[in-house]
């Protein structure tokens, strides 16, 4: 029989993935042929094993074993209960793998593992069975994650108890188990890359003598961060000499900072998992690129801003950008935040380049990850407080769904003056900042939505909210009186317009909570599949008819007094503030004159499309209406 290459040349069967032509079958028959060589001689005990081994993906999953008590050796107990004593031995033989090359069965000999020796489960064999189905032989999946993989079974010879040979959850260094990691999920990633929270708390205390900020305060937060590390995956917060920076290279600037590129010598201490087990450490990732964000009037650096700084450092998500550290420039003596650096730069650049690509499904899955930010950050119980367009930053420069995240939330708790202790004083972009901020209420998470909502505009329009206004007083007032961005009603998704007007409703209370936000975001992204539901079908065209709209709908046009950048709003708001009961106080014809002596008077703009006739008329026609 002649067999083309899909198919496998012992079973004939075609291979179930064509990409690495590895046959499921003949391993599996292999076992099931095998059942006569051993037994448990307990015939529950025997089908559990049976069952479990027929189950196995050969490829990834361990192949789950009765083995004999004289494999084992090197006896030490580590725990012992009325339930139960573990030990930590030797397995002689080791654990059953099958090696594809050679298309055989092999063994990995002297494995260290654990045993779980259960008191009088002679006596109840379901009992046990039952504690074993906790166990998981899954290395396959995601959700196999939260548990501690088993090896097989054993009894011990004297009592007839039974056994359950499972991973070593001990670390070899310390001998104690990582028991203070988040969830099982952490837990058992700890346990399976080798990580142990105690060893590495250990080092990083043992390192507290060997640098300084100088700055009691910073050393503090820096030594609280480091003391909650809980996974292999946290970055380790560190004081960065800023002797360590080469190639430094302006790249923005805003209201409160400068952003420097900067290649760092020495790099992040990164947990390197991607080798042999025993030889998993940490280690510097030399000469990274980072970005510098050196913090103005920063030298009286406040606690509250420290606080939030440690609240930033101490949560790590998908989504939010990392930050290693914090450095001081010797000559200004500002400090600098040191954060991973996005080659895509900013969501405004990232738009400028890619406009014409952003197709609807991409700017639906674009959305979902901000969102899956935002959730997280309102989950840590923490406000960003400046949710803006400028914060939202690219990993790539395309949107190539190869590179896996693309999209980083940045600064969140860290707009404003570093110096400033003012709690009244409002910072922002304006057109992203909730009319009751701009009214001097306090910011919340509801604030937070509203600036979403003002996104969901950015990424449907590609134009920057308001940027036909000047960002000035009259605007702020405007907002307050109910002004929003102008929409194509007919030419955009309605299911995606109707969520971005519950967003920046007026009132807080309106607005929608993340939940149902994500929710409905789900259900845009489930329209773009082929095998979605009845429900998401009108969301389906919906969004076909805005693709062919798109692009005749672009417009980069921007008003000369229109700024998107982070700065204090109080000088435009002060004011409104006084009038916060009895806005129509604040006339139109005030706010005419407010901009007539910026936009008429001022000869910069004479000549400019924005004429002061038609900022009026369009001034008037607007405010009227409010009144």
């Amino acid at each position: 029989m002649v067999l083309q290459n899909g198919y496998c040349k012992q079973c004939g069967e075609k291979y179930p993935d064509m990409s690495n032509k590895r046959c499921k079958l003949c391993p599996l028959n292999y076992l099931k042929n095998n059942f006569t060589n051993w037994t448990s001689e307990n015939k529950k005990i025997d089908k559990l094993i049976q069952e479990m081994q027929l189950k196995i993906n050969p490829h990834n999953d361990i192949v789950v074993e009765w083995i004999p008590y004289e494999q084992f050796n090197d006896f030490k107990e580590m725990n012992k209960n009325s339930f139960a004593t573990e030990y930590l031995v030797i397995w002689k033989d080791g654990p059953v793998y099958y090696d594809y090359k050679e298309n055989k069965w092999m063994r990995k000999s002297d494995k260290r593992v654990a045993l779980k020796c259960l008191h009088n489960s002679h006596n109840n064999t379901d009992e046990f069975l039952n504690e074993v189905k906790q166990y998981s032989f899954k290395c396959s999946s995601f959700e196999s994650n939260n548990i501690i993989k088993i090896y097989g079974i054993s009894q011990y010879p004297y009592t007839k108890d039974y056994i359950i040979v499972c991973q070593d959850n001990y670390c070899e260094k310390c001998g104690e188990k990582d028991i203070n990691a988040v969830d099982r999920i952490q837990y058992q990633i700890n346990v399976t890359h080798k990580w142990c929270r105690m060893c590495q708390l250990d080092y990083l205390k043992k390192n507290f003598i060997n640098w300084t900020s100088e700055n009691e305060k910073i050393n503090n937060i820096i030594q609280e961060v480091q003391s909650v590390i809980n996974c292999r995956d946290n970055i380790v917060f560190e004081w960065i000499p800023y002797n360590q920076f080469s190639d430094v290279k302006k790249i923005g600037q805003g209201g409160f900072s400068i952003i420097y590129s900067a290649i760092w010598k020495d790099g992040p201490l990164i947990y390197n998992n991607n080798c042999y087990v025993e030889e998993r450490r940490y280690e510097r990732i030399p000469n990274k690129k980072v970005a510098l964000k050196c913090l103005f009037n920063s030298q009286n650096i406040t606690l509250e801003f420290l606080n939030e700084i440690k609240a930033y450092s101490m949560n790590r998500h998908v989504n939010i950008l990392s930050v290693y550290g914090i450095s001081q420039n010797p000559d200004t003596k500002e400090y600098v935040m040191i954060s991973e650096y996005a080659e895509g730069g900013n969501f405004s650049d990232w738009m400028r380049k890619n406009y014409e690509d952003f197709e609807w499904k991409n700017k639906v899955d674009i959305l979902s990850d901000i969102i899956d930010g935002l959730i997280f950050i309102h989950q840590i119980q923490m406000v960003h407080r400046d949710f803006h367009t400028g914060n939202i930053l690219f990993m790539y420069d395309n949107n190539d769904e190869s590179h896996g995240t693309n999209i980083f939330i940045s600064d969140m708790g860290l707009s404003g003056r570093i110096d400033d202790k003012d709690k009244n004083n409002v910072y922002g972009v304006m057109p992203y900042v909730a009319p009751e901020v701009l009214s001097g209420k306090p910011y919340t998470q509801a604030a937070d939505i509203y600036s979403l909502g003002m996104i969901m505009y950015f990424i449907m329009t590609g134009r920057q909210p308001f940027a036909n206004h000047a960002h000035n007083e009259v605007l702020a007032l405007n907002i307050i009186n109910g002004l929003r961005p102008e929409i194509h009603e007919f030419e955009e998704p309605k299911c995606y317009i109707d969520l971005m007007k519950k967003c920046w409703d007026f009132n807080p209370e309106n607005r929608p909570n993340l939940t149902e936000i994500a929710n409905l975001a789900d259900s845009f992204e489930d329209s773009f599949i082929a095998s979605k539901e009845m429900c998401h079908y009108e969301y389906e065209k919906q969004f076909r008819i805005a693709e062919k709209c798109r692009l005749c709908l672009y417009y980069d046009k921007q008003h000369p007094q229109a700024i998107y950048t982070s700065r204090l709003l109080n000088p435009y708001t002060k004011d409104i503030q006084k009038y916060d009961n009895n806005l129509n106080e604040f006339s139109d014809d005030i706010a005419v004159e407010n901009l007539l002596l910026q936009d008429v008077e001022n000869p910069k703009y004479k000549n400019n499309e924005f004429s002061d006739s038609i900022a009026v008329d369009d001034f008037l026609l607007q405010h009227v209406t409010q009144l």
